[in-house]
């Protein structure tokens, strides 16, 4: 890449699926044209999951300096507004260029676009919402919040739940909340942004060598460290392999089906980041990869 075209002054926001190489190329714009790294990965941001995560090791932080990596406790929970908030302080003019970095597409798009601040789902929302069928929820949602209906994929229970939640929650439809979003707080166009696009094959390897590197540097004794702890994880508990890694410590998976399945696990993962960027930044620049 041409680093003469990425301008100096401008905050740099590269994403890309995992294993893409984001880090690398966040590293080697830093030391050439200057900047501080922050993580755009709502996986990093826990404590406890630095080999399984993949967070920049010692040689890489050397390099240049890294913020929001590994600072919020393994048993807590973490939002795309928590994020906002402790990005915020970062972005200030006068400060080091940020060069964020991250595999999280909500996150870019809360930054870049802004955020709707809705209230937390209490727990017997959120139950009674699990508790009923797919179908009534997306009666309702059509009958209560027609314009989200008209926005969303009707196939996912995911998005048709979270704004029968929200209504039910604040009596004022999804859509209402999203259309009085706040400004962001970088818009893209003050921006150079760079999307990692990836060969599907290439990086399908890569995330193999990746899950064999982490077998090398500890992984086993990382979730071995997070056993006592693991029953009260919070949303440490989602990082790809957590699961598996704590089932083959109970004698429950064999090492080598924990690699397979997380493996298989990362590649499903690394195609629906794929599908959602190209989808929503069409605006970014694309940087070829290998």
């Amino acid at each position: 890449m041409d680093f003469a075209s990425v301008p100096p002054e401008r905050p740099v926001l590269i994403a890309g699926s995992t294993a893409s190489g984001k880090t690398e190329l966040a590293l080697s714009i830093a030391e050439a044209a200057g900047g501080v790294i922050i993580n755009a990965d709502a996986l990093q941001v826990y404590d406890g999951w630095h080999v399984l995560t993949s967070r920049p090791g010692p040689e890489e932080e050397a390099r240049a300096p890294h913020l929001l990596y590994g600072h919020v406790p393994f048993d807590a929970s973490y939002s795309v507004g928590s994020w906002l908030r402790d990005v915020a302080p970062h972005l200030r003019p006068g400060g080091p260029r940020p060069i964020i970095v991250g595999g999280t597409g909500l996150y870019f798009r809360a930054l870049t676009e802004g955020l709707a601040e809705i209230p937390a789902i209490p727990s017997d929302v959120r139950e009674e919402a699990e508790a009923t069928q797919f179908e009534t929820l997306l009666a309702e949602l059509d009958r209560v919040d027609p314009v989200l209906a008209s926005r969303i994929d009707r196939r996912n229970r995911v998005r048709v739940q979270r704004g029968w939640e929200v209504w039910r929650t604040t009596g004022t439809p999804l859509s209402v909340w999203q259309d009085a979003t706040a400004a962001p707080l970088l818009p893209l166009a003050g921006t150079t942004p760079l999307l990692m696009d990836a060969d599907a094959d290439w990086l399908a390897k890569r995330i193999s060598r990746r899950f064999d590197r982490m077998l090398a540097h500890g992984v086993l004794d990382e979730a071995h460290t997070n056993l006592p702890r693991w029953s009260h994880a919070g949303g440490a508990a989602k990082a790809i392999g957590a699961q598996e890694l704590m089932a083959h410590l109970r004698g429950e998976l064999s090492l080598e089906d924990v690699r397979k399945a997380t493996i298989i696990a990362t590649r499903q993962y690394a195609k629906r980041q794929r599908t959602w960027f190209r989808a929503r930044m069409t605006g970014w620049r694309g940087v070829a990869i290998p």
